[in-house]
């Protein structure tokens, strides 16, 4: 067997290679290179680097395995390597704690103007007018808590700060067990003398802080970024800071790196490092070797520690299956935007032919759907009952073979301290189509980027009136159903696809109709 390394790795990993494969180590490969020879390769280790594109993967007669030593894959295209039949495995544990080591010390160089200090003295200058803050007793409020976001939260506690969190995936009785308040983004936002974040970058969180936001911090609160760049908006940050909105930022990752001529670097209140949170020599070797036993592992026919891309489905099991990952995954999405409150329990319920078959592939894909943005693991067999434990969701599943109204209908009810919200579907045709909303049945087809759902008195004219509303605002309709409880003049559901996001003041006017009891959006796509 041949192993291809295209990216500098901790050479404890290069040794385990070598000890069960042949390794060739080539760094700095150019794409056209690394496409000619890597039908000769077995399996490929990069780390962030390399970029594994769609037709580097298809050039790849041989290749069983991908492995990236770190926790991203955004520079790997997994979809490609699935069609392909290649396993890609990452290493997601090795860099915690030298992330959020990281965090933490530039939490305390942005609070103690350390860097200042260091280079009004080295230009020769011995100046102790310098006056930084202390952190104990101040509010942290993390933004993500994820694996990391934990880790900084214990990590502050021994600092004697005060921990405050948003993430809305994340149970109550959790956040509880963790010792960890949680709040709203806005609360979060405008109560907070330190900002950390820890969220994946996708097009739910990209710009997540903006202007809007940085409106309501205070003028002395500080924000660290050592996740990704573009969760926050550089431009509105630098003028935040640059017009006394904020005392000061650390950023270890950019929007665009190398990050040379970012208008962040421009600014004297900024901290900066060249994305070294995960760049410590533990770190290293510990994702060097975690990634080389992986990928041992699935050359010699065992099961990774961490694979990013699902197992395929057995070929007689997926004319039943398919469809329903895609339902799973859309009905997830759906149901997340519609909670109210964070969620305890997720029960799952498959009627017809699917529920004779091993349904783990649609678990996965519903729990997919509903965590998406809210963590940079992507979440498969392998780990999908881990993660839903972290964040203390009870998963449940029922089966019963017999459906009264489908061939096979897929149910999912999430459970809040607020209530439930229950979200159906089926595929018609090959095509995803919602089937019940809480308790209004209803059959389409989510299509186009925005869902509208409302909830109103059932009586003349509620169509007539929204529809001019959207209307009026110039967003096209591209499909809508009207659905009427058990009794006429009693509750009624009304379900819009939009091609367009609806504004402000379109939601507004709706929200404001007589006899309108709920007015909920929702956003197809990732």
């Amino acid at each position: 067997m041949k192993v291809l390394v295209a990216d500098p790795i901790a050479p404890q990993g290069i040794d385990i290679l070598r000890q069960h494969a042949e390794v060739a180590v080539r760094k700095s490969i150019k794409p056209a290179e690394l496409r000619s020879i890597i039908g000769d390769y077995d399996a490929l280790v990069v780390r962030s680097q390399t970029k594994v594109t769609a037709d580097i993967i298809e050039a790849a007669g041989k290749l069983q395995v991908i492995g990236r030593a770190g926790v991203g894959v955004d520079n790997i295209d997994v979809d490609a390597a699935t069609r392909c039949g290649i396993i890609v495995v990452n290493s997601p544990e090795g860099n915690i704690v030298s992330t959020a080591e990281h965090t933490i010390a530039m939490l305390l160089a942005l609070a103690r103007r350390i860097p200042q200090a260091h280079g009004l003295l080295h230009s020769g200058i011995w100046s102790r007018d310098l006056k930084g803050a202390e952190v104990r007793n101040k509010v942290l409020g993390i933004i993500g808590l994820g694996r990391v976001g934990t880790e900084v939260a214990e990590m502050a506690k021994g600092l004697r700060m005060e921990i405050i969190a948003y993430d809305p995936m994340i149970s109550e009785s959790r956040a509880e067990r963790l010792g960890i308040q949680l709040v709203a983004l806005e609360m979060l936002l405008k109560t907070a003398d330190f900002i950390t974040i820890h969220v994946p970058l996708n097009t739910s969180t990209r710009n997540l802080i903006g202007r809007s936001e940085l409106k309501l911090v205070k003028p002395t609160a500080m924000l660290v970024n050592c996740a990704r760049g573009g969760v926050v908006d550089e431009t509105a940050l630098y003028e935040a800071l640059n017009h006394g909105k904020m005392a000061g930022a650390a950023v270890d990752v950019f929007s665009q790196e190398p990050a040379q001529g970012n208008i962040l670097l421009q600014s004297d209140k900024v901290i900066t490092t060249p994305h070294l949170a995960a760049s410590t020599l533990e770190a290293e070797a510990s994702a060097s070797i975690d990634i080389a036993e992986q990928v041992v592992a699935v050359l010699q026919g065992y099961p990774a520690k961490s694979p990013v891309n699902a197992p395929m489905i057995p070929a007689e099991a997926m004319a039943i299956l398919g469809p329903y990952i895609q339902v799973g995954t859309t009905i997830g999405r759906i149901a997340v935007q519609l909670l109210e409150g964070h969620p305890d329990s997720l029960s799952i319920h498959y009627q017809g032919d699917i529920a004779r078959e091993d349904t783990n592939p649609v678990k996965v894909a519903v729990l997919a759907g509903l965590l998406e943005g809210l963590t940079e693991e992507r979440v498969n067999m392998v780990n999908a009952d881990i993660i839903a434990d972290s964040r203390g969701l009870r998963v449940t599943e029922h089966k019963e073979a017999v459906c009264e109204n489908y061939a096979n209908m897929l149910t999912v009810e999430v459970s809040t301290r607020a209530g439930k919200t229950l979200v159906a579907g089926s595929s018609l045709r090959g095509r995803t189509h919602l089937t019940r909303m809480g308790d209004y049945w209803l059959e389409i087809e989510p299509v186009g980027s925005y869902m509208v759902f409302t909830e109103h008195k059932d009586r003349p004219g509620m169509i007539g009136v929204v529809g001019t509303i959207i209307g009026n605002a110039d967003i096209n309709i591209s499909q809508m159903q009207v659905s009427r409880g058990v009794h006429r003049g009693g509750g009624a559901m009304m379900v819009f696809c939009l091609d367009d996001p609806m504004t402000e003041e379109c939601y507004r006017q709706m929200r404001a109709i007589p006899d309108m009891y709920k007015v909920l959006i929702v956003k197809l796509n990732k």
